[in-house]
């Protein structure tokens, strides 16, 4: 019995979709906040485990709010997490920031039409690739274990206290009958 059921060791297709979405973004700003440091990559990653492990509050809090909760978190995290990589730095970072290429886009494209472009993007119509399904797979993998070590944690705390508060119990005790 749970009071909170526990993490799904497997991620729901919203947080598929959620990664599909903004993947192309996502690792575009964090190379562009690292100066296109390879550890990019590592930064990306990291940030979909932290929206992974609070999925489900994040989504409750968005249905609630009707806002982007968990967009907002993984905006707050990527600018906590390029902080992060910089203060842990060994010798000064110069960071150069690269502007995002603005291209003229035509109305019709050798990959169809403006509107097929933007059902990739659109919530509802965007479909996973296998990247996307590897990184949202990879990153609640990550999350799931996180949860799987936090819940050891609380047991092992939670036996320190109960042993402590017995034998703080079996003291008075002692006292009180001596």
């Amino acid at each position: 019995m749970h009071l909170i059921p526990p993490m799904d060791d497997e991620p729901p297709p919203e947080y598929v979709a959620f990664v599909a979405v903004r993947q192309r973004e996502l690792r575009g700003e964090a190379a562009r906040l690292v100066g296109g440091d390879p550890s990019a990559d590592e930064i990306y990653l990291n940030l979909l485990t932290d929206v992974a492990g609070h999925w489900r509050r994040l989504r409750w809090w968005g249905r609630l709010t009707r806002s982007d909760a968990a967009g907002a978190y993984l905006r707050r995290r990527l600018l906590a997490r390029t902080k992060q990589w910089r203060e842990d730095q060994v010798y000064e970072v110069e960071v150069r920031v690269l502007r995002p290429q603005t291209a003229v886009v035509p109305l019709v494209t050798s990959g169809g039409s403006i509107a097929l472009r933007k059902a990739a993007v659109l919530p509802g119509t965007a479909r996973a690739s296998l990247d996307a399904l590897a990184d949202a797979e990879i990153a609640w993998v990550h999350a799931w274990r996180r949860s799987q070590w936090r819940l050891v944690g609380l047991r092992v705390l939670a036996g320190v206290l109960l042993i402590g508060g017995l034998l703080q119990y079996f003291s008075w005790l002692g006292s009180v009958g001596a």
